[in-house]
């Protein structure tokens, strides 16, 4: 379990500290305050932890800069700098890489904390932006063959799909997420030939076929399938959002709820009003939610971050002050009888 993020001059950050909920991580913040970037840094820290990969080469790979020089990875400002980036786990394990803005290769970097870091794995999958069970079919062997310019949390989350199920029946707590899920999307994932269907009432429909919102659900009903999600895990989710009609963020929000509730650790990253009031109305007293507000002051420019468990003390809150100015003005037009009722 994730237990702190340190940056300094890496990305949009010249320097942050974060310390993370157990439980749920709400990122929310105009686009390019870093949120993707902050899921990014600690997915690749989970994931070497049972590779045993580097840490620098895993982040070259999972933010995938320019030619792969690691140096772009670092603040841009004139001169030079040194950026790093830390993850420490709860039993104090602490992985972290310092590199100049200079530095053209993950060799040139300087890794530490890697052997006690690997020395305990750790379950963890990133799900995207863009859905890829529809495009899983051949992808893992042209991605290991060819050049293709595809960040790796594309390749490692079809890996984690083809995963093969566990040995035993599924937990109840499995089975009842599963459950809720096939009742969401109107049937269940199956596999055949590297090539994943919905059974439904109305027969196999490919993925193709299939909305992108329900491809969402259904790769998240295989993580649980497979055990890719269970109890000290690490989910890390980019825009759920995307795609997915909002009655369905319902589901979505009570699942990622009960997962935390099992023991998952989430970290997801979103521009919406409906996730975001999904989580405060569901949310209960003995639940571990954080949300973390990134904006950049007016001064400077500099990316800041405000941390509460309070969905009303989020401050500033992008998302809900963009709603209520919709909202508002739409009041206003109804007012001054431009409305249409």
């Amino acid at each position: 379990m994730i237990t702190r993020i340190e940056l300094e001059n890496f990305t949009a950050f010249p320097k942050l500290r974060l310390n993370p909920s157990s439980g749920i991580n709400v990122f929310i913040g105009a686009n390019g305050t870093g949120k993707t970037h902050l899921l990014k840094v600690a997915y690749a820290a989970c994931a070497v932890a049972k590779t045993k990969e580097s840490y620098a080469d895993k982040l070259l790979r999972v933010f995938l800069p320019h030619q792969r020089q690691l140096g772009r990875l670092a603040h841009r400002q004139v001169g030079s700098i040194w950026a790093s980036a830390g993850v420490v786990r709860r039993d104090g394990a602490e992985l972290r890489v310092r590199f100049s803005n200079h530095a053209e290769t993950a060799a040139s970097a300087s890794v530490q904390g890697a052997r006690r870091w690997s020395a305990v794995p750790i379950e963890c999958a990133y799900i995207p932006v863009k859905e890829m069970l529809a495009n899983a079919p051949g992808f893992r062997s042209l991605y290991a063959e060819r050049e293709i310019h595809f960040e790796e949390v594309y390749a490692d989350i079809v890996d984690r799909a083809y995963r093969p199920l566990p040995k035993g029946p599924p937990s109840d707590e499995r089975r009842r997420f599963m459950e809720r899920i096939r009742k969401a999307i109107e049937g269940r994932v199956t596999m055949k030939k590297e090539e994943f269907f919905l059974r439904s009432k109305q027969g196999n429909l490919e993925l193709t076929l299939v909305a992108e919102g329900v491809r969402k659900l259904a790769l998240l009903s295989l993580l649980l399938q497979n055990g890719t999600l269970l109890s000290g895990s690490v989910l890390f989710w980019d825009e759920p959002e995307a795609n997915l009609n909002p009655n369905l963020m319902r589901v979505v929000v009570e699942v990622l709820l009960e997962l935390q509730r099992m023991g998952v650790q989430v970290f997801i990253a979103t521009h919406d009003y409906v996730t975001l009031k999904e989580f405060d109305l569901q949310t209960a007293p003995d639940d571990h939610v954080a949300y973390h507000a990134l904006w950049r002051g007016e001064e400077d420019g500099t990316v800041r971050l405000s941390t509460t468990e309070d969905y009303v003390a989020i401050q500033p809150n992008a998302i809900a002050d963009t709603f209520m100015d919709l909202y508002d003005r739409d009041v206003r037009r109804a007012l001054s009888g431009g409305g249409t009722g």
